[in-house]
């Protein structure tokens, strides 16, 4: 390397000569789908090799790392505690290769790369949106989308398996987590456009109990939120049934099974003349936002510090469109913001 006048190259402290001549980036990639998909089978088929091929390359880094890696339990494998050390490394190098990636990319002026975004269900109203607008601004970067409940969202959290993460008001309880306010998120009660109530103005808590509700699983944080303000009013709520999806949820409500408190973001593509009525209730619309989040200590990729600064400065869209649905949303931002309850993006 061609000496720099103003810096000493020191080599590093220890070059694992062993594991470069005998271990290779395929066989690590190779262990590290496996121990992500909990399967032999699964990880061919992700990668694109035969099974025999997946299997060669295990046991060559095995006799590598001199110790077995993975433990047959029943017809599923599971990394030996070798193979969890294996795993967080695997995790860390491949971080670090793909940062390296981007950077190259970046000083030829070219942007791109791969982003991997994890959301709770609600969010997938207009997590498409955003990623499909980010995309258009950077063409090259490859998107990667995952949705489910919240509980769901928090394991692969707590297992650092995505670069960001969409999650609600209960991302601020997760211990060494960096949350960025970027986007309202209103909880509003909804009834079929024919239900009495629809009309009625000022309706009370009370009125909404002697009503059959219609609540999310358990794990949903709406189903959290929901029961939440009844035992604060010492109201017990009439709940007819549980869904496990929002889209259920709307169908159950229109179909005149009950009231259901749901997020406006569930209702936009609807517009203000849909199937759903959204009443006047005291109390609501309960204003809670939406975090992008990661854990702390976490180097964020070029790409998901695109992304982050990216979505910071989208939320005028989404908050239009919210506004477009129900106008009466922008006196309750106003009434929000001057209470403390909603925070604008920091760079929006």
């Amino acid at each position: 390397m061609p000496q720099d006048p103003e810096h000493t190259y020191t080599p590093p402290a220890a070059m694992p000569d062993y594991l470069i001549r005998h271990a290779t980036l395929r066989q690590l990639q190779v262990f590290e789908a496996i121990v992500r998909l909990g399967s032999f089978t699964r990880a061919a088929e992700e990668l694109f090799l035969t099974q025999p091929t997946v299997s060669m390359q295990i046991k060559k880094l095995s006799d590598a790392m001199g110790l077995p890696l993975f433990e047959h339990v029943g017809r599923n494998v599971r990394p030996t505690e070798a193979g969890l050390e294996l795993y967080e490394s695997c995790r860390r190098i491949f971080e670090t290769l793909a940062n390296l990636e981007m950077k190259m990319a970046d000083l030829k002026g070219i942007k791109r790369g791969r982003l991997r975004l994890s959301v709770v269900s609600t969010a997938e109203y207009f997590a498409p949106e955003l990623l499909g607008a980010f995309s258009r601004k950077f063409s090259g970067i490859d998107v990667a989308l995952k949705v489910s409940n919240r509980d769901w969202v928090f394991d692969r959290f707590h297992a650092n398996e995505d670069d960001l993460y969409v999650m609600g008001q209960a991302a601020l309880d997760l211990p060494d987590i960096v949350a960025y306010p970027f986007a309202p998120n209103p909880l509003v009660v909804t009834a079929p456009r024919n239900h009495p109530l629809a009309r009625a103005k000022k309706v009370t808590l009370e009125q909404i109990a002697e009503e059959p509700l219609i609540l999310r699983e358990p794990g949903s944080g709406i189903r959290d939120a929901t029961l939440a303000i009844f035992n604060a009013a010492g109201i017990r709520p009439n709940v007819r049934m549980e869904l496990g999806s929002n889209e259920a949820i709307k169908h159950a409500v229109v179909g005149g099974l009950g009231l259901s408190v749901l997020s406006l973001h569930t209702l936009t593509l609807e517009g203000p003349d849909g199937p759903v009525a959204i009443l006047d209730i005291d109390g609501f619309p309960i204003m809670r936002q939406w975090y992008l989040v990661h854990p702390k200590g976490k180097e964020l990729s070029l790409v998901a510090k695109a992304f982050l600064e990216f979505a910071l400065e989208f939320e005028p869209q989404l908050r239009l469109r919210m506004e477009e649905t129900w106008p009466t949303m922008k006196k309750f931002m106003k009434t929000a913001k001057k209470a403390g309850r909603y925070k604008k993006p920091k760079n929006g």
